[in-house]
């Protein structure tokens, strides 16, 4: 508990030397951390923006907007496309970068516009032990990640949500959908819309951990492992099947090892 309060104290440290900050919230556990210290820190020198786009699902920011509002903070809108870009919608393994190139552009708008003086996204020391190019166009473009200055982990950050009362500390990581498909499968709308479709149902079923990997006519379903034999026992599995072949996919697969992230990544 020392430890965390330490570094919390960093991380308050470290915002304050912005002065001003523009937070990249996703309404996810590690962003809403970020901004929840940033108002605590910064006051009306704190503001909030999340990316509108086929990416992601819409719950994800109808709950950013209800977060925003519930902590105080000027939140906006940022309405974008990453597969405008034909670069990203043929799914390379650089497709993160491209993204944050997208996003952050807006992003660097939005701060001028608003005077704030530092973007900053929720990368913590764990993201650090995946791939992520994404991070390439983070340096490039300038953009902050106090979370990780401060040596926070995603644990640290749970536990630091909990203390702090916010509804996320034990939210699920959230990714954008694309991180559903192989890298060199092509991402379409409606490939998009059928993942959504099943990761809704599996939501609305009340499961927390979950992902729906895209494999051609195949859906590959990732749960926590304490939820394997649950999605594999009757009624759950008919309605399961039922939904994702209503998605579209002709088959359903139950991966036995369990939800991880990043996932994908496995085969680079």
């Amino acid at each position: 508990m020392a430890n965390l309060e330490q570094k919390l104290e960093k991380l308050t440290s470290v915002l304050r030397e912005y002065g001003s900050l523009l937070v990249a919230f996703s309404g996810g556990v590690d962003s809403s951390l970020l901004l929840k210290v940033a108002d605590d820190t910064l006051g009306d020198k704190a503001a909030a923006f999340t990316e509108a786009s086929p990416l992601h699902q819409s719950w994800e920011l109808t709950e950013a907007r209800e977060l925003a509002k519930g902590l105080g903070v000027r939140h906006i809108v940022l309405e974008a496309d990453e597969l405008d870009n034909p670069e990203f919608a043929a799914n390379p393994v650089n497709r993160c970068y491209l993204c944050k190139q997208v996003i952050y552009g807006g992003a660097i708008r939005i701060a001028a516009e608003l005077g704030l003086a530092v973007i900053a996204d929720g990368s913590n020391v764990d993201d650090l032990q995946d791939y992520r190019p994404g991070r390439q166009a983070l340096a490039e473009m300038n953009i902050k990640s106090p979370l990780l200055e401060a040596g926070l982990t995603k644990a640290e950050i749970r536990a630091a949500s909990r203390i702090l009362g916010l509804p996320t500390w034990n939210r699920q990581p959230l990714a954008c959908l694309a991180s559903r498909f192989p890298y060199g499968t092509t991402i379409t709308v409606k490939k998009l819309r059928q993942v959504e479709k099943c990761e809704t149902f599996l939501r609305s079923e009340g499961l927390q951990t979950f992902r729906v990997r895209y494999h051609g006519d195949t859906a590959r379903i990732e749960v926590s492992s304490a939820d394997i034999a649950r999605l594999a026992e009757s009624p759950l599995r008919e309605r399961v099947v039922a939904q994702c072949k209503a998605a579209g996919f002709t088959y359903v697969a139950v991966d036995l090892e369990g939800f991880r992230s990043g996932s994908m990544n496995e085969l680079l």
